[in-house]
């Protein structure tokens, strides 16, 4: 016997309940029309996540109750399973199983409170565990998200006591590098523990600094992936599961045996039959995991396209620097909306070489994007004289030098509030972390899509998209010369700091790893005056940052939501070795 489980991988829009419930409803159209049964939708699909603080206005959660109610009595011999922002003598973070009018209910037990998660504020945490048993005497529980990634409760109860045959996991799930394998690693892991089939529903789409990558799947009592959804899209996925395989893997696991769940189980009958004896199995593309530098440049774009389209912005300025950051900017911007509606500007000023104006010039003949040449040398000798008075006597300084960046970042600024562009600043994390970057200079603009992609893998990704277009999109000489941000004679970005592969390692084990200093130096093979540099630099960075747009999240420990240190501090204690 088998049942055919749908899982919709679907984009929804934080806030925007009616356009994800019209969006769910032709999705349940599709699976009903492949003959899905049960039919699954990611965690808190029909609000979006993170909904954050929109959950204490009153009017915003009782939209979805009433939504929850009127798709009940459209429901009949199949099932859906959906996540919701619930309202009972608290908020949960909640499923409804509807079938056949009626709305049951399944509130999230394991609340994340870490990285960039933040549900103590929001939700209570549930505490009952439902197994729901088809007429036919098909059994299935329900999960969300951080349930699933607890070794234990709530799928021993579900699954020992409970005899759950299936497990649906509704979630969102947000990207990182190599997140995809890593959580489909750990889903294995509890099906072959379990010998339970699990039906993985996660999230696509960017919100904010967030990108959810999809990739739900459908893991076999085996600890087998026999289904896989594409990343970074939505995508409608549909899969048979053989009933009795939970059993026959079942009695030759005595494991289970020997375990006392921690709960009883709430049996809930539901009135519909879901198993059929069909031979004809319903075949399945199956999606391979992509590869490393895709896999980071389809989180760049989606989270970026999906940042403009839910802003409601179609045109997008890019100042184009002739160097990598700005070239991959670029490139992310023509992936994300029409070429045409892409502005490049160019602003050289006295210091600027000339292949740099130029290499942006050809990157934007390339891109087809539309391209203008600002020069800034009269407007920069017009601040400078209105300063003279004042800077007389002094050396040229870092001071006159950023007076570039800001005027570059007023004039892209003005442009784009005269004709409502969305401008993408260019920095990257190496110059974010350490501080190399100008307040209401090059850190102007709306959103910064490489804000947490190191100069190392700014590279690597630049050339990836090269490969991928089959083609040189950003030219070569950019991928050549040395990086500078050109505000004096002669500047190159690894005199002042580090060479980037050498800065790259040390932000990496301290961002992202908490290492200590002398751990750093032993690894890096770097003087330990050198890491105590580079480490109070990101130290006293901290207010920059906080000034800087929203940008995509790539790592694993991105500034803002996931790294999160006081501004006001004594870095006293970085001195110890």
């Amino acid at each position: 016997m088998y049942v055919r489980v749908a899982i919709c991988q679907i984009n929804p829009t934080v806030g925007d309940i009616e356009k994800n419930y019209n969006k769910i409803l032709s999705f349940i159209d599709k699976a009903r029309i492949l003959g899905a049964k049960i039919i699954c939708f990611p965690e808190l699909a029909l609000c979006g996540y993170p909904p954050e603080d929109l959950v204490f206005q009153k009017d915003f959660i009782t939209s979805q109750n009433e939504i929850i109610q009127k798709m009940s009595k459209n429901v009949d011999d199949y099932i859906v399973v959906i996540g919701f922002v619930e309202m009972k003598e608290d908020l949960y973070n909640a499923c409804a199983i509807i079938c056949n009018g009626k709305i049951h209910t399944y509130e999230k037990i394991h609340l994340p409170n870490y990285a960039v998660f933040d549900e103590f504020r929001y939700f209570k945490r549930g505490s009952r565990y439902p197994v729901f048993t088809t007429k036919d005497g098909f059994r299935f529980g329900v999960t969300i998200c951080e349930d699933i990634w607890h070794p234990t409760e709530p799928l021993l109860s579900l699954t020992t006591y409970g005899n759950a045959q299936l497990i649906v996991n509704i979630s969102a799930s947000p990207y990182h590098i190599s997140k995809p394998k890593i959580r489909e690693q750990m889903l294995c892991t509890r099906a072959y523990d379990y010998s339970v089939y699990i039906a993985f529903c996660n999230m696509v789409g960017g919100q904010d600094e967030l990108v959810f990558d999809g990739t739900s799947s459908v893991i076999s009592p085996y600890g087998e992936t026999i289904a896989r959804a594409p990343s970074f899209k939505e995508h409608l996925l549909i899969k048979d599961i053989f009933v009795d395989e939970t059993f026959l893997r079942r009695v030759h696991d005595p494991r289970p045996r020997f375990e006392t769940p921690q709960m009883q189980c709430e049996k809930i009958n539901l009135d519909i039959e879901v198993m059929s004896n069909s031979s004809r199995l319903y075949e399945e593309s199956f999606f391979n995991f992509l590869q490393e530098e895709e896999e980071m440049l389809s989180a760049l774009i989606l989270g970026t396209k999906d940042y403009i389209q839910k802003n409601n912005f179609s045109k997008i300025i890019v100042a184009l620097s002739g160097g990598i950051d700005s070239s991959l900017v670029a490139c992310i911007a023509a992936e994300s909306v029409e070429p045409q509606n892409i502005l490049g500007i160019s602003m050289p000023s006295e210091f600027s070489s000339q292949h740099s104006w130029e290499d942006a010039e050809i990157l934007a003949k390339n891109l087809g994007i539309n391209f203008i040449k600002i020069p800034i040398k009269n407007l920069y000798d017009l601040f400078l004289k209105e300063l003279e008075f004042l800077f007389a006597g002094t050396k040229f300084s870092t001071a006159e030098e950023n007076l570039q960046a800001r005027i570059r970042g007023n004039l892209v600024m003005t442009i784009s509030n005269k004709f409502s562009y969305l401008v993408l600043a260019c920095g990257n994390k190496s110059e974010m972390s350490v501080g190399y970057a100008t307040l209401y200079g090059d850190l102007a603009g709306g959103f910064a899509p490489i804000k947490d992609l190191y100069k190392t893998d700014v590279y690597r990704i630049a050339e990836f998209y090269n490969k991928k277009k089959g083609r040189e999109i950003i030219p070569k000489r950019v991928f050549e010369k040395p990086p500078s941000a050109e505000l004096r004679p002669g500047q190159k970005d690894e005199d002042e700091l580090l060479p980037y592969r050498i800065l790259d390692q040390i932000l990496k084990l301290y961002i992202e790893r908490d290492m200590p200093p002398s751990v750093i130096s032993a690894i890096t093979k770097v003087d330990a005056f050198t890491v105590l540099k580079v480490i109070r630099m990101v130290e006293q960075s901290e207010y920059k940052r906080r000034q800087a747009p929203p940008g995509v999240r790539i790592t694993s420990r991105a500034f803002g939501k996931d790294r999160r240190v006081p501004i006001t501090k004594s870095i006293s204690y970085i001195h110890k070795f």
